[in-house]
């Protein structure tokens, strides 16, 4: 096995047992960058030399952090000091802040080789989309916005990598590219140096290849509980299995994906129940697009007046309130959101973790249609941790997950969850 293809955990775990160095490690994901680059097209910067010096500084260093000597990639609308952070934007190409974002400083400081930037939709919100194929199939999309960093995990070009989620932009394209992904707690993720788009909506999530890699970032931003690990089984979990009040949209293969996780649980000895969310969820949609457009008038208004020419009309039209969301159409919204997380909080500690769709189907075909995120929005407004799971095969052979979510700061859980159900749902 090539170093490139170790999940992060059992790199990790080479590494701490002096079987494997940073370097060595960095030097053959980019080897495998170099192979498969041409054809996903996943990054957006990317310098080798300095990938290396800095997996070298790593194999130096005194106190081995938490991440130490893992490559990880960062998508291109959160700052990194040594990369320009371009945003996929023509305003911003080129531009270096000269100082790391919070969460890729703590991935820094905990011993994370930094290792290039990934292609993202514009703002990581609408306009540009990143040239970023999947790589199960170059011709269909990788999802959006985190576009190029779920396909570079996919494809084993690193083993960690950051998105962000707003509406569904971290656990869509891990269904697409068939990864692990994690949107944790709002909130528990500092957003300091990411585009915002949404105070209310923008969470900082993660790629890996198994919840054992997810769980090992979750370490090193010292979630609530991180380090008291259940050893659970599949045996007794109480699972509820909640279809949500978008079921209508869902295409078969998510249908049957949700289906099949149900029963591979039930097999393995869960208690997988038939669950319906009360009435106020059926508007959270709604209230989502509501926050969503809401907020982001003013997070493009300083690039609408300054660069009003390079800005791609679709972030105009959010500015000028194109969607004609009104003060009290907000306040119904933040309301209803207020209300629903109460109520959503309170199916646990009777569940272990609610199992829904993690996308609308397999990835569409081009670039333009990154996928619907009415699967995902839903549960970005409720602040719940996420973590998207890989599944089945669609019909043209494209992954399909799921996903588990959990209440409010329940994120340690939920990946202890993660790691007992994992290998059921995928079969």
């Amino acid at each position: 096995m090539e170093p490139w293809q170790l999940s992060a955990a059992e790199a990790a775990g080479r590494i701490k047992a002096g079987t494997l160095t940073a370097e060595a490690l960095t030097r053959s994901c980019l080897e495998r960058i170099a192979e498969r680059e041409p054809v996903v097209k996943a990054f957006t910067y990317l310098d080798p030399l300095l990938a290396l010096n800095s997996a070298r500084r790593v194999d130096k260093g005194y106190e081995p952090g938490i991440l130490h000597g893992l490559p990880f990639a960062v998508k291109d609308m959160i700052d990194t000091a040594d990369m320009p952070t371009s945003h996929n934007s023509p305003l911003y190409e080129g531009l270096r802040q000269g100082r790391d974002a919070a969460c890729v400083g703590v991935a820094r400081a905990e011993g994370a080789v930094i290792i290039g930037k990934t292609d993202t939709v514009e703002f990581a919100a609408a306009g540009r989309r990143a040239l970023t194929r999947n790589p199960h199939d170059p011709t269909r999309t990788p999802g959006g916005s985190s576009s190029g960093s779920a396909a570079a995990v996919a494809d084993g070009m690193v083993p960690l990598a950051f998105g962000t989620q707003t509406g569904g932009s971290t656990i869509r394209p891990a269904s697409f590219c068939g990864v692990h992904g994690m949107k944790p707690t709002h909130g528990v993720v500092n957003t300091e140096g990411a585009k915002r788009y949404s105070h209310t909506l923008d969470t900082i999530g993660w790629y890996g290849r198994t919840p054992a890699d997810l769980r090992l970032v979750a370490q090193a931003f010292r979630f609530y509980g991180i380090d008291n690990p259940r050893a659970l089984t599949p045996t007794g979990l109480r699972i509820a299995l909640c279809p949500g009040p978008n079921w209508a949209l869902a295409a078969p293969e998510a249908r049957e994906a949700l289906a099949t996780a149900g029963k591979r649980l039930e097999a393995a000895g869960a208690i997988v129940e038939d669950f319906t969310l009360p009435p106020p969820f059926g508007e959270v949609t709604e209230a989502q697009l509501a926050v969503l457009y809401g907020e982001g008038r003013g997070a493009f208004l300083a690039e609408a007046l300054t660069d009003p020419g390079r800005l791609h009309d679709d972030f105009h039209d959010r500015v000028n309130n194109f969607q004609g969301v009104s003060p009290q159409r907000m306040l119904w919204a933040y309301d209803l959101a207020a209300e629903c997380r109460k109520l959503f909080d309170g199916f646990f500690p009777r569940f272990d973790a609610v199992l829904t769709p993690a996308a609308a189907g397999e990835a569409p075909v081009g670039r333009q249609d990154t996928g619907n995120p009415v699967f995902n929005s839903m549960w970005t407004l409720l602040h719940v941790p996420c973590i998207g799971i890989p599944c089945i095969k669609g019909p043209n052979g494209m992954p399909v997950g799921v996903q588990i979510v959990g209440p409010r700061f329940g994120d340690a859980e939920l990946l202890d969850v993660a790691e007992a159900v994992s290998p059921v749902i995928m079969g």
